[in-house]
């Protein structure tokens, strides 16, 4: 039986435009910490074209699903707040504030489901040249401008429910289409987050 490639030929062609960015950063930059930030909105591919860009370069790959609010967090200010749907002050400290030193990255995943850490798959990173860091609420204003290469995955609306469902099922999508996608919405646009990017790959588009 025929495996199928890791990296398809249909992504090959979609990202081949952020792989000669990554391509020309790592060939010309003298840092020797590079770090790529991928935001954008739901079901826009963030984490396919994370993984894709992993797989193709190496380096550490970080998920901001890993930093979900912890449950004294889930204030009715911090859930009105635009962009405070994950813990962002907790990602500065452990992951980036780390990588720009060039240390070792120690963090536990926050489980959504369980609301608590899951303490069995506790990340210990050593710091490599290029770390890919991918998730809605990445660009938030709060880390400054980290990024050498920002990348925004759009998509369109009908596409966008679509691989909601495809990802999620049926059983949140009114969760998803209430809240979710709107909270992202009101995030990107009011921190200007695809005007600040290098680049844009509109997921809705088949090659």
């Amino acid at each position: 039986m025929c495996k199928k490639p890791l990296i398809s030929k249909i992504d090959s062609a979609r990202f081949a435009s952020v792989v000669m960015e990554i391509e020309n950063l790592i060939r010309n930059s003298d840092k020797e910490c590079l770090i790529i930030g991928i935001d954008g909105r739901t079901g826009a591919g963030k984490t396919t074209i994370s993984k894709f860009l992993h797989l193709k370069f190496g380096g550490n790959l970080f998920h901001m699903d890993d930093f979900f609010l912890q449950k004294h967090q889930r204030t009715p200010e911090r859930l009105l707040e635009v962009g405070g749907n994950v813990d962002y002050e907790r990602f500065k400290l452990e992951v980036l504030d780390p990588l720009l030193r060039r240390e070792t990255v120690h963090y536990r995943p926050f489980n959504y489901h369980t609301m608590d850490f899951d303490a069995a798959f506790a990340r210990d990173i050593p710091p490599k040249r290029l770390n890919i860091i991918e998730g809605t609420y990445c660009m938030n204003d709060y880390f400054g401008d980290p990024y050498d290469l920002k990348i925004f995955m759009d998509v369109k609306y009908k596409q966008q429910i679509e691989n909601v469902i495809d990802r999620e099922g049926t059983a949140e999508l009114d969760d998803y289409i209430d809240k979710w996608i709107p909270k992202t919405d009101l995030y990107l646009d009011r921190f200007h987050i695809q005007e600040k990017c290098d680049i844009t790959i509109d997921f809705s588009t088949e090659e």
